[in-house]
Formats: structure tokens, C-alpha cells, sequence
């Protein structure tokens, strides 16, 4: 790869602090994700909340995936929007979000929408207002095989669900859902060893479903265990932060070779101090969960130390502090790019190394039309 593969040459064209989408890396990645599943798409489910693009949905579409997993209700609107077959709304609804999926599945009825469940209340509210609106809500029951966010075990809790949804005339069983991001082991044998372990119970309970419902589908996993679940055929893959990459997953996942496909553009603002530049990127810019060590690696300046952050600025330590001058661009990998994204309204499309566009990150906004 060219070292400097990521300078803009009409950087003056791009606002900071911001994000730089690099065409030629997404395309990659895409078509990296598609060829680890041997071209069968309909085994990939990606997960929208990493780009909330539509220029990016549509790219995904042309690409041949047509089934996505989403986190919002606004992610799955940009979805049907563009085309999308299915989306799962990979959240339990509650409150107002419960009618807002019944009027999203009216409003798109060629989009097959489902979201998940796991408990008999939540099943009960959905159920009813599928049949209050005459429609057919189609759900996933969200399985805990040990993150222990969501989901309900296997177990007699599970057949008492299983029971009730018979019960449902408004409700549609497509499958399990199950998501096992807490496995990230470096190693690719060790976490393939861990995430196939917490699977056993899921698997042998999800066998003998399947007598009763051939349809149902399994999906599994996010981007950390997606090359192990591409191993088994019968299990529906849902990576998201594959499509962009970010600098965790690409120091953790050392098995996947997908590229960088989003950075932040940040300019210096100051010289307050010897040794000290100061730079327009705050936590407004980066996502700001991790230490401060762990936010943002640049890739144009070397021996150097992120010192601090503020909304607006960040203070970084530099050995060369007298080759930089206010003005000059420093180009960053994020830590954690998906929640990075949702910190900006647009990116700026990078094309052989120039600005060609700017596309939309609509769904960063937790409401749309729905």
C-alpha cells in the first residue's frame, strides 16, 4: 500500500474537523466481505449503524446485499429507501418506537422489517398493535449466549416465549438472533474456540426448532466473530464496522485484512507552547469512550502524544514541533469508528485522492419520516 495513500490533494477543499471517505478502500472492503462469504450475499446481513450512508446503502445495494441489520429506526428508514429486501431493527422497541416500526412496515411494504423480542410482555404489546394496524409484525427472538446486554437464555424461560408466540396471530417467528461481541480474543483460534463454546446450547435448541419452522434463520455475530460464523453455512453473518474499519478492530482482528476507509482530517490551530500543537479536533469530533490513547492514530506524524481533549481541541505533544505551523492537516484513523460517524453531518468523498463529493450521514439523526 502507498504510505501516503490517504493525502488529499485538494485538501483545501475539506472542512476540519471532519470525515474523509476513501471510494477505492470502500469498494475494497465490500468486495473483501463479500468474497470471505465465496459470493453468496444472501449470507450477509450488515450492519447499517457503522456508515448511516445512503449513498453507502446504495453502493452496497449495486453490490449485490440486499439484507441489512440496523440499530435505529432511521437506519432501517434509509434501508427501505434505497432498496434494501430486509432489515432487522436490532433492538428490543419500546415506548413510542413500537408504532413508529408498525407505520415503517406500512409505509415500506416492500421491505420486509423485523426487530427483536426476548420476553412475553414486550411480545404481547407488539402482538397487539400488528393486529390493531392489520399487519404482520415479523420478529427475531434475541438470544443472551453471554454478553449478558440482551437477549434471554436458553432455557424454560425460552420455551414459555416459543409457546406464547403460537398464541400471536399478529406475529411472525423468522429466527434467532445472536450477537456475541464481547469475544474479541486477538488470537483467531482462541475467539473461534470461545464464540463455537457459547454456541453449543444455542445450536442444539436452534436443530430441533428447526423441525418445527424450516425457515427460520440464525443470525449471528458482528464484525469480531464474523470469519468464524462464515465457517458454518447455515448461519446469517451481520458485520457492520467492516465496511469502514477503524484502527480497534484492525489491531484486534489481525485475521481480516480490510482497509481504512474513513479517517478524520484535523487541522492545527496553535502553537501555544514549545513542544505543544494544538489541533481542532475535540471529543465532538472523535469518539471519546476510551482513554486517551486509544481515540485516534495518525497516520502523518510520528513520535507523538494525544495529551488531552476538550469539545473542540485536542493538545497533542510532538518531537518536530518546529516543522508544524497553524493550518497544516493531520490525517487520523479512529479508535472506534462507528460512533465516530455519528458525530458528523457529511463526509467528503475522496476519489483518487481528490474531493469529489460530499455525502449525507442522514441516519445520524434518531428520527426521519418514521
Amino acid at each position: 500500500m502507498n504510505n501516503d495513500w490517504y493525502v488529499i490533494q485538494n485538501v483545501e477543499a475539506v472542512d476540519s474537523p471532519s470525515i474523509a471517505l476513501y471510494l477505492e478502500h470502500l469498494k475494497f472492503n465490500v468486495q473483501e466481505m463479500i468474497s470471505l462469504v465465496h459470493g453468496d450475499t444472501q449470507r450477509l446481513m450488515p450492519h447499517i449503524k457503522t456508515n448511516k450512508m445512503p449513498k453507502v446503502m446504495d453502493f452496497l445495494l449495486d453490490s449485490g446485499i440486499f439484507n441489512f441489520k440496523a440499530s435505529t429506526i432511521s437506519e432501517a428508514e434509509i434501508a427501505a429507501e434505497a432498496g434494501a429486501s430486509s432489515v432487522l431493527i436490532a433492538h428490543q422497541l419500546v415506548g413510542p418506537k413500537v408504532d413508529r416500526f408498525i407505520q415503517l412496515c406500512l409505509h415500506f411494504p416492500n421491505t420486509q422489517f423485523s426487530t427483536l423480542i426476548d420476553n412475553i410482555d414486550s411480545v404481547k404489546l407488539l402482538n397487539k398493535k400488528a393486529v390493531e394496524s392489520g399487519t404482520i409484525a415479523n420478529i427475531y427472538i434475541d438470544i443472551n449466549n453471554g454478553m449478558d446486554r440482551s437477549g434471554i437464555k436458553i432455557g424454560t424461560g425460552l420455551d414459555d416465549l416459543m409457546n406464547h408466540l403460537k398464541t400471536c396471530k399478529g406475529l411472525h417467528f423468522q429466527g434467532f438472533h445472536v450477537y456475541d461481541g464481547h469475544l474479541r480474543d486477538p488470537e483467531f483460534v482462541q475467539r473461534r474456540e470461545k464464540i463455537e463454546h457459547d454456541l453449543e446450547q444455542v445450536t442444539s435448541y436452534f436443530k430441533k426448532l428447526k423441525k418445527q419452522y424450516p425457515e427460520a434463520k440464525m443470525i449471528c455475530g458482528g464484525t469480531p466473530s464474523f470469519t468464524s460464523h462464515l465457517l458454518e453455512e447455515n448461519r446469517i453473518t451481520s458485520p457492520g464496522t467492516c465496511v469502514l474499519w477503524d484502527w480497534g478492530y484492525g489491531e484486534k482482528l489481525t485475521e481480516q485484512s480490510f482497509k481504512y476507509a474513513a479517517l478524520v482530517v484535523t487541522r492545527v490551530i496553535s502553537r501555544p507552547t514549545e513542544g505543544i500543537i494544538t489541533v481542532d479536533m475535540g471529543h465532538k469530533s472523535v469518539s471519546a469512550e476510551n482513554p486517551i490513547d486509544k481515540r485516534i492514530k495518525f497516520l502523518n506524524i510520528t513520535n507523538y502524544e494525544l495529551l488531552s481533549q476538550s469539545e473542540e481541541h485536542g493538545v497533542i505533544r510532538v518531537n518536530d514541533w518546529d516543522n508544524w505551523k497553524v493550518g497544516d492537516v493531520l490525517y487520523g484513523v479512529p479508535y472506534h469508528i462507528c460512533p465516530t460517524i455519528n458525530l458528523h453531518d457529511e463526509v467528503s468523498l475522496i476519489e483518487n485522492g481528490m474531493k469529489t463529493d460530499t455525502w449525507a450521514i442522514t441516519a445520524r439523526k434518531r428520527k426521519l419520516q418514521f
